[in-house]
């Protein structure tokens, strides 16, 4: 053993022997969290729901079983399980699942007591080629290999649906290259949860075809007590180089058996404004002579209709002259439009049957013996997508969801822009100067990204009454949370310092007013420059050109904002803090967008995220910054979804990744010294931080003492150098995960703290003590805004950047309300509100309207608002508890008030 290797056991030791008994929260009565829905009504109906509720420190035992009850008090079926522990063991999270046919009100609350079973459960049989998931008389049969995800679905001893399978396509060597079709190959199943309440199945696999094997899949399927059909998280990896395979088409399709006359089979798609395509395969109304009608409303009503002889004559006798529309087709190829279309068959002409604007993306087909119904979330916002139903006239219909609909222009991913005579590095840093994008020959590559969909696929004994199929449409649209109550994540102590709205003063009426604004104005710019498509949807622009009162969405860096100083946490935070809302909607858009679209899954980048740009993937700077677990978490947490779980997990390792990715390889001038094998020069904000976040989440949710030693020993080394925090960056061992060396230079950069590394510092150091960690950390904090003066006599000559000092002042804050000082907190409360490099509280809307209801806010970027968001959340916080402590008198007219 080296010496540095035992000196970094020792030093792991002696941390672990001090963490967890003296930060355990003294043990008291139990508190009751609540949840309630994110828009703040009860939906008319859900199919299943899972939630996580916080807890405070000490307070509950994983041994100790929990009840949810409704507004009533009265338990209601439900299943639970802990998704997260303090140090000492104790619960911090755990989730919660309700049946679909739970009806909890305005909300439940979380409480110790016995567990309800719910009325109709759900269970799970293992065979040897297959899983069944029983949910009272349904039965779901899962594959465990071939190409097939759901073999059958029955009703009793009736098969309703067979053959559910994914589907793709690509088209070779060019855009409009020959087509060829995929489906999907299962590889992979795990068992993840059983019941009562939910079972969990996830499978994985490759699309495959003759010779090739890509978009490797992660699919998960959810089972609800009551529930008709199967939630569907649908994931996949863009694996193929841009160039020579343009993926065409990507979908999930099953078959429906229809044994019964063409005149009894139905359709049903949902259209927009709640509108529902209602027609049969076979239509018996609006003919020249009327069936009578019985028989027009049983069709129209999905009934059986009565026998040819009972129909009046003479169209009883005329059934086979009266054409059968075998094949309709929805196409949402814009966030603006949609067609609707149908035609008796191959090789017959297409007939317009409809448009649109907005289709919520669902589709019924069956008969009175039976049918599927398909749903996908973010239909519209995620186009070009398509609903397909074929052979409807046949033994068995074909219904078919795109996301991706091979009818639209293939997917094109590759790089907007030529090389420029920009081979070198220093033509590269010119580029950067002028167009703010860090470009590099071969590095703007989509290979590695992937994208997560949601989907419904339901199973019925009988077609669906209309209101029915239009509410599960809407549920679809809508997706119903219930979310954790404000006032139970404050009292909790999670996710650091932030406080529940407060308007005590005008100071802070001014403040939540812009709080609210901000989440307001970008909703709206969502829907005003439609940040729509499949691969866009949830991010948001950079910055914007006044000029053109445009977004600056070709030029450069500037363009899509792939979380550049943190929108998502800013969202988050505003969501806990207020409960859900249009802040939680955007931030779980966004959630879904960043940790796929932005980020590497595989190939030489895997767990790196790409810097902002023209394209989310076209910016040389791949980082952790971006693919930083500290943006997944949360959302984690309040809806425990397993595959944010994977995304966080996958992150583990990969600091590896930057043996082969330098993150400063062009940066211009300065010492690059050489470095033995296995160390690299690391950040402790944009990189340590981010890697930090993945450790973190991983330790508390296995409770894997590796990666809390792995934190402490980062936390200890960084508090060893000479300047800590203050030193920007070190060589760090990537085997011991210590920094090396004396620390001795000072290098200050406005970007290091301000991509999760004040919100993640905040838990470390609630979590963990390492005092050496805490002072370097602090001194940080009271020195990046600190007057030069002050600064030099502390640690000489100031070098780097002094950017951003509105956002800075929640690190004073954080000084201020950690050493009791108000003059700190005066001054962090004078930083913030003079708004330096950032967005400045204004007192009345700085919007205006342009000519056409067009809105704009001058000088308006996507950095300044999400960090002026979560310095204005976090000082709230952080003043606001010192002056509760006593320990910071408010001065009339200003200052820390």
């Amino acid at each position: 053993m080296s010496r540095r290797t035992l000196m970094g056991a020792t030093i792991l030791a002696a941390g672990a022997a001090r963490l967890p008994g003296a930060l355990a929260a003294p043990a008291g009565p139990v508190s009751r969290p609540g949840a309630r829905w994110v828009e703040g009504t009860a939906p008319a109906i859900h199919q299943g729901q899972t939630f996580g509720i916080a807890w405070p420190r000490g307070q509950v035992s994983p041994r100790r079983s929990l009840a949810v009850l409704d507004g009533d008090g009265r338990a209601i079926a439900a299943q639970s399980w802990t998704t997260a522990t303090w140090p000492d063991g104790s619960v911090k999270w755990s989730a919660h699942a309700l049946p679909a046919d739970v009806q909890p009100g305005a909300g439940v609350t979380v409480a110790p007591g016995r567990p309800v079973a719910p009325d109709r459960a759900v269970s799970i049989e293992e065979r040897g080629d297959a899983i069944v998931v029983r949910i009272g008389d349904r039965r779901w049969e899962i594959a465990r290999s071939g190409e097939t995800l759901v073999r059958r679905a029955w009703h009793g001893d009736r098969v309703v649906l067979r053959d559910a399978a994914l589907v793709a396509e690509v088209r070779r060597g060019d855009p409009e290259g020959p087509r060829t079709p995929l489906t999907g190959r299962i590889e992979r199943v795990e068992v993840e949860q059983r019941g009562p309440v939910r079972a969990v199945v996830r499978l994985e696999g490759h699309h495959v075809a003759s010779g090739l094997s890509i978009l490797p899949f992660v699919v998960r399927l959810y089972a609800y007590a009551g529930a008709e059909g199967l939630r569907i998280v649908h994931s996949f990896v863009h694996d193929v180089d841009p160039a020579a395979l343009f993926v065409s088409g990507v979908g999930l399709t099953t078959a429906v058996p229809m044994a019964v006359p063409l005149h009894d089979r139905h359709v049903r798609i949902a259209l927009d404004d709640d509108a529902m395509f209602v027609e049969a395969v076979r239509p018996l109304t609006g003919l020249r002579r009327d069936p009578g009608e019985t028989t027009r409303r049983a069709q129209i009503s999905g009934q059986a209709t009565p026998p040819p002889a009972a129909m009046a004559r003479p169209v009883g006798d005329l059934l086979e002259r009266i054409p059968a529309w075998g094949e309709l087709s929805l196409a949402q190829f814009s966030a603006q439009g949609f067609t609707l279309r149908k035609r008796t068959g191959p090789g017959h002409g297409w007939i317009d049957a409809g448009e649109g604007r907005r289709a919520p993306g669902f589709a019924y087909v069956g008969s009175p013996m039976g049918g599927a119904a398909i749903g996908g979330r973010w239909f519209w916002e995620r186009h070009p997508g398509e609903i397909a139903i074929a052979g409807a006239d046949g033994d068995a219909a074909k219904l078919t969801l795109w996301l991706w609909s091979p009818r639209a222009a293939a997917m094109d991913l590759r790089p907007y822009r030529g090389v420029m005579g920009m081979e070198g590095y220093d033509a590269q840093n010119e580029g950067l100067a002028v167009t703010y994008e860090d470009y590099e020959p071969g590095w703007d590559s989509a290979t590695g990204i992937a994208r997560t969909s949601e989907l419904m696929l339901w199973s019925f004994p009988a077609t669906p009454d209309t209101a029915r199929l239009q509410a599960l449409a809407k549920a679809v649209v809508d997706a119903p949370q219930l979310v954790a109550d404000p006032v139970g994540l404050h009292a909790a102590g999670v996710f650091g310092h932030w406080t529940l709205p407060d308007r005590s003063t005008p100071n802070r009426i001014a403040i939540e007013d812009q709080l609210s604004r901000l989440v307001d104005f970008y909703a709206g710019e969502v829907e005003r420059r439609h940040w729509y498509g499949f691969w866009n949807h949830g991010d948001v622009m950079h910055s914007y050109d006044a000029d053109r009162h445009q977004w600056r969405y070709d030029i450069g860096g500037f363009a899509w904002a792939n979380s550049e100083l943190s929108p998502d946490l800013w969202l988050w935070m505003q969501a806990l803090r207020t409960g859900g809302g249009q802040a939680y909607r955007l931030a779980e858009a966004m959630t879904r967008h960043t940790g796929e679209v932005d980020v590497y899954h595989v190939g030489r980048f895997r767990g790196m995220g790409t810097r902002h740009g023209v394209q989310h993937w076209s910016d040389s700077s791949k980082q952790p910054r971006v693919s930083n677990a500290a943006y997944r978490r949360i959302f984690y947490y309040l809806t425990a979804d397993e595959r944010v779980g994977d995304l966080m997990r996958d992150l583990l390792t990969s600091d590896q990744t930057l043996k082969t990715v330098e993150i400063g390889r062009k940066v211009p001038g300065g010492d690059r010294p050489v470095l033995p094998a296995g160390t690299i020069e690391m950040s402790f904000g944009t990189v340590w931080c981010s890697l930090a976040a993945a450790w973190l989440t991983e330790w508390e949710r296995t409770g894997d003492k590796r990666w809390r030693d792995r934190l402490i020993a980062g936390m200890d080394s960084i508090g060893r150098l000479q300047n800590g925090w203050v030193a920007g960056s070190a060589p760090y061992d990537l085997a011991s995960g210590r920094f090396l060396g004396p620390g001795d230079k000072v290098s200050i950069s406005h970007l290091n703290s301000v991509f999760g590394a004040v919100e993640i510092n905040t838990e470390l150091l609630q979590l963990l003590d390492v005092p050496r960690y805490r002072s370097a950390w602090l001194d940080y904090c009271r020195y990046y805004n600190a007057p030069k003066a002050a600064f030099e006599a502390r640690f000489g000559p100031r070098k780097g950047s002094e950017n951003l000092g509105e956002a800075h002042s929640r690190l004073t804050a954080f000084a201020a309300w950690a050493k009791k000082d108000a003059a700190l907190a005066t001054r962090g409360a004078s930083e913030f509100f003079a708004g330096r490099a950032g967005l400045g509280v204004a007192t009345t809307d700085p919007r205006r309207w342009l000519p056409g209801g067009v809105v704009e806010w001058p000088g308006i970027s996507t950095n300044a608002a999400s960090q002026w968001g979560l310095a204005a959340i976090e000082n709230l916080a952080l003043i606001r508890q010192a002056i509760d402590a006593g320990a910071i008198r408010p001065r009339r007219g200003g200052g820390a008030e």
